[in-house]
């Protein structure tokens, strides 16, 4: 089941491993606690017998719920109603609507990130967008389900946008079509005999997908292949189990991905060969592209074949979740359940990526993008959000704030890009570097 894509409509990012379980079975609350439940049920009288209006008790009980987890961290949350709807729209595989992941952010819906092929990527919409407005209605100050029901839809129908966007002078209306959306977790394209796998969320059955991917694309290139172009940016994560899964197709010994929670019986070690034998790509030459949006199993994968010297690591700094969610039914009809985080995980030399993220062998800029430098310095990060996991080592602020000042050594603009046809100059970068080092024979054949 496809436990990740919640946290696409719900949070900023998904969670390594959602585990689901129920809570039978769970340890007895420390005694010491009852005095704490006895305030919590004097406000609770409180509320009952004072309030202005009378209050239904399920939404005391859900709000109690909800406050309490968000008093932990950005990741553990309380799922119900529409959320658990959400999800069980998400696991079906397709939905009608605009294909964006958005988040609450101080009272605005704010835009993670299109799907791509989606409407709304179709009709303009960018990462860190603010939507004020649908369909001329204010929807600032209201809850998240509401927007998010607003927008789906009956495919072939319109809506209107409202957005403001960082470096333009005020907000602008754009239309976009509603249109089923179908999600592909796992594409794939030769071009110039680089083979470039796309992989936008870490749901069921990744690792196969991106295998047979890999034969697809030596079989379009008559067998020489040039090299592979595993492209992160954009994936929220998912399952830890595919990110273990995609990451053992390149690897053939050592660690991937080690996961460390308050106990030591908690505690997981995933290497490779377990899942995959062999090296799948044969040893050919891998760039992972990440930027601020690939988070949690993306950057698992990442840091596991950093780690092992497998791949280089290109782009910008990624997300920065290091944190593992394991996700606790309260009903036997599953209609609502509490996500907790449980566990840190750490990369094959034991670098936790918590508030740092994976910081990219070379640095390369979306240039093709023109707000991409105004976007990159308002990017919001794990270490940006509120109550986020402290990372045991101390992290240089001067460091996480470097990737926010412009690289000199990229001067094109995208207007100059888009003269020559450059539409995604990250991949451009990527797949012309494996075409400069690939071997003179392969080179000359292209």
């Amino acid at each position: 089941m496809k436990f990740a894509s919640l946290l696409r409509a719900t949070l900023l990012v998904s969670a390594v491993a959602l585990i689901p379980a129920t809570t039978a079975g769970l340890a007895a609350v420390d005694g010491r606690a009852s005095a704490q439940f006895e305030r919590l049920a004097t406000v609770y009288q409180l509320v009952k017998l004072r309030y202005v209006e009378k209050v239904d008790d399920k939404k005391l009980e859900e709000g109690a719920i909800g406050g309490m987890l968000a008093a932990l961290d950005p990741h553990s949350t309380y799922v119900s109603g529409a959320s658990m709807q959400r999800l069980n729209t998400m696991i079906d595989g397709n939905y009608s609507g605009l294909g964006l992941s958005v988040v609450m952010d101080d009272g605005a819906v704010k835009v993670v990130a299109p799907m791509k092929g989606s409407p709304a990527e179709a009709a303009g919409v960018k990462a860190g967008d603010y939507i004020t407005h649908l369909d001329g209605k204010l929807i600032y100050g209201g809850e998240l389900d509401d927007a998010v029901a607003q927008m789906r839809g009956e495919a072939g129908t319109k809506i209107r946008l409202t957005i403001f966007r960082s470096g333009r002078d005020g907000p602008f209306d754009v239309t976009v079509t509603r249109g089923v959306i179908k999600l592909e977790p796992v594409t794939w394209e030769l071009q110039d005999g680089v083979g470039i796998i796309s992989v936008n969320e870490f749901s069921a059955d990744v690792g196969t997908d991106v295998a047979k991917g890999i034969e697809d694309l030596k079989k379009q290139s008559g067998g020489k292949l040039v090299g592979i172009v595993l492209d992160l940016r954009q994936n929220p994560g998912g399952a830890l189990e595919e990110a273990v899964a995609l990451s053992d197709i390149f690897l053939t010994k050592g660690d991937i991905v080690s996961q460390r929670g308050r106990n030591t019986r908690d505690d997981e070690y995933f290497k490779a060969e377990s899942m995959i034998p062999g090296d799948l790509a044969k040893g050919l030459p891998v760039i992972v592209l990440i930027d601020a949006g690939s988070a949690s199993a993306s950057e698992i994968v990442a840091g596991a074949l950093q780690d092992q010297r497998r791949a280089v690591i290109m782009g910008e700094r990624s997300f920065g979740k290091g944190s593992v969610q394991s996700l606790y039914f309260l009903d036997n009809s599953r209609t609502s359940a509490v996500k907790i985080t449980t566990a840190r995980y750490y990369t094959p030399l034991g670098r936790s990526v918590q508030e740092g993220g994976i910081v990219p062998d070379i640095a390369v800029p979306q240039l093709s993008d023109p707000d991409a430098r105004r976007r990159a310095e308002l990017t919001v990060r794990e270490s940006d959000l509120r109550r986020h996991l402290v990372n045991e080592a101390a992290m240089d602020d001067k460091k996480l704030e470097a990737d926010r000042q412009a690289d000199p050594r990229f001067k094109m603009s995208a207007d100059e890009l888009k003269a020559k046809g450059i539409k995604d100059y990250q991949l451009y970068y990527a797949v012309q570097t494996l075409r400069r080092t690939a071997p003179p024979a392969l080179a000359k054949k292209r």
